[in-house]
């Protein structure tokens, strides 16, 4: 990440690196959200094509594989919905995604970086080595393409086709106390919020009381977000999934068929996991990896101050 970032800010004009670059401590680094709008940052649009290139980099140092494809699947959408609307819906840009570098990138201190636009929101911070990305949220309209020469693309389909199957799994009786509202939300419950935080306890099925194959089922969901993120952050993922142990809420709202407007959530001690497809007749997805106490990397920060101080 950090050979990256020096690449791409080497690359730009003194003006281009004034646009892209804050202070660590900056409030800018906690301004992030996820719909249609201009931003702080480079935008894509504004770059040249070797800038362009070392920007998708940077991209890729932050997720893996399957994470960078679906960033990049989802910003190709805006083309796909700039055809659908024919202009007249808000402005859609798949070059509209800007690029934020707060901080100094180095191996050892402290640093970050934000890549966001419409339904991406990837926020990276990086102190003594250790890596957070969170919030973390991919989103997708259409969630799928139901004409042209992507008809049924659907870039978040195992998020969502996994919830559901959890969900479908589950007896009667477990049910009454998953669901929490007969209708689903209109957006994720914590939105772009700068601290993500739930009100009262954990609501939902505790895995304690799933079965075996409902378990697996849910360590599968799980799996899909934790495979979004390179190793080094999905290990620490994961280490905060097996310490939750039992001490995992499985919440629904709304429908338990495609299509049907719906809500999902996966409370654990240390993350929540948000996930909602109540727009558009179902087709339009939000989905989103918080973390309560390493949002923006706030434990990172304050362990590698603490120990630079000693």
């Amino acid at each position: 990440m950090t050979d990256s970032a020096k690449a791409f800010l080497a690359s730009l004009t003194p003006e281009q690196r004034s646009q892209a670059t804050y202070a660590i401590d900056a409030d800018e680094r906690l301004n992030w959200h996820y719909i249609p709008k201009e931003r702080k940052g480079l935008p894509f649009r504004e770059m040249t094509s070797t800038q362009k290139q070392l920007a998708h980099a940077l991209l890729a140092a932050g997720l893996s594989q399957r994470g960078y494809i679906k960033a990049t699947t989802i910003m190709s959408l805006d083309e796909v919905l700039r055809i659908m609307e024919n202009g007249k819906g808000p402005r859609r840009d798949p070059e509209g995604y800007f690029f934020t570098i707060f901080g100094e990138p180095s191996e050892t201190g402290s640093w970050g970086y934000r890549i966001e636009g419409h339904h991406i929101s990837q926020n990276f911070t990086i102190a003594s080595g250790k890596v957070q990305d969170a919030p973390s949220f991919f989103g997708s309209n259409p969630a799928e393409v139901l004409d042209g020469p992507r008809k049924g693309l659907r870039v978040l389909a195992r998020e969502d086709d996994l919830g559901r199957e959890l969900m479908q799994s589950l007896t009667a009786e477990q049910k009454k106390t998953a669901i929490v509202a007969q209708e689903a939300p209109k957006d994720i419950l914590t939105e772009a919020s700068r601290k993500a935080a739930l009100q009262g306890q954990p609501s939902g099925l505790q895995a304690s009381r799933m079965n075996a194959h409902q378990r697996e089922l849910l360590q599968n969901l799980l799996d899909e977000y934790v495979g979004n993120v390179p190793e080094q952050v999905a290990q620490a993922r994961e280490d905060q999934i097996k310490k939750a142990g039992n001490n995992l809420y499985f919440a629904w709202a709304g429908g338990e068929q495609y299509r049907d407007l719906h809500y999902y959530r996966i409370q654990a001690p240390a993350f929540l996991v948000e996930f909602d497809d109540t727009q558009d007749k179902g087709n339009h997805i939000h989905s989103v990896w918080r973390d309560f106490e390493g949002d923006f990397g706030l434990d990172l920060l304050k362990e590698h101050y603490q120990s630079s101080h000693r």
